[in-house]
């Protein structure tokens, strides 16, 4: 008995219409199983960020089937989407989209408050849990923009784990990081495939990040390179 299939895409197609019609991701499928740790990489405009969005829910303008858990999702209303999104994918993307103004512990907690599952000691007590985890429990009361670019990253990484997700999502995590923090981050998703036995796909231009992982998916010109 296999791995089960966290997100799987059947024949996936995307079309641009702007400034003429253009064929973005052409007749995609791919299957992303429990527990595994997958990059995708391929040269700019190849169609990466565009399949992520599309893996992540956050685009419904495609043709194909999308699953998560083995559930269709392909048609569901926007707020079932934003539900689903908000409860099963975890996102770190290169810039880490924290609020500035609030400090590092409310910045994790948020996605857990949208939420609702849980009330607000035990989302305190997670995201605490969470940060000493990646080694950054000693910031957790300072302000967002008062901790480094390493740190803003990891609190980014700790923000998309608060709700339990089935997958990570990343899109270029490491692309606005120095050497060291990168290799930083990447040790951190290992552990938390290997560890914890979370599922990650990860877009990437780093080819030393891709070889780390469990499986690399190449893209060019819009299909998946076999």
């Amino acid at each position: 008995m296999g791995r089960k299939s966290v997100i799987r895409a059947e024949s996936i197609n995307k079309f641009f219409q702007q400034p003429v019609p253009f064929q973005v991701l052409k007749n995609i499928s791919l299957d992303v199983a429990s527990g595994e740790f997958v990059s995708v990489m391929g040269k700019s405009g190849c169609g990466k960020s565009t399949l992520l969005y599309i893996l992540s829910t956050m685009d419904t303008d495609y043709t194909g089937k999308l699953y998560l858990n083995d559930q269709l999702i392909t048609g569901l209303q926007a707020e079932q989407l934003a539900a689903i999104r908000n409860e099963h994918i975890g996102f770190v993307f290169q810039f880490h989209f924290l609020l500035p103004e609030f400090s590092v512990l409310d910045n994790v907690s948020l996605p857990a408050k949208k939420l609702g599952r849980k009330n607000s000691e035990v989302i305190r007590e997670d995201a605490l849990e969470i940060l000493r985890m990646l080694d950054i429990g000693h910031i957790a009361e300072k302000k967002a923009y008062r901790i480094s670019g390493g740190e803003k990253q990891r609190v980014a990484i700790a923000r998309s784990l608060i709700n339990s997700p089935s997958i990570i999502m990343g899109d270029e995590p490491t692309g606005n990081l120095d050497s060291k923090n990168s290799a930083n981050v990447l040790s951190i998703f290992r552990n938390l495939a290997t560890t914890e036995g979370l599922t990650l796909l990860i877009v990437t231009h780093d080819k030393d990040f891709a070889r780390q992982t469990d499986r690399t998916i190449t893209m060019e010109d819009g299909i998946i390179l076999p």
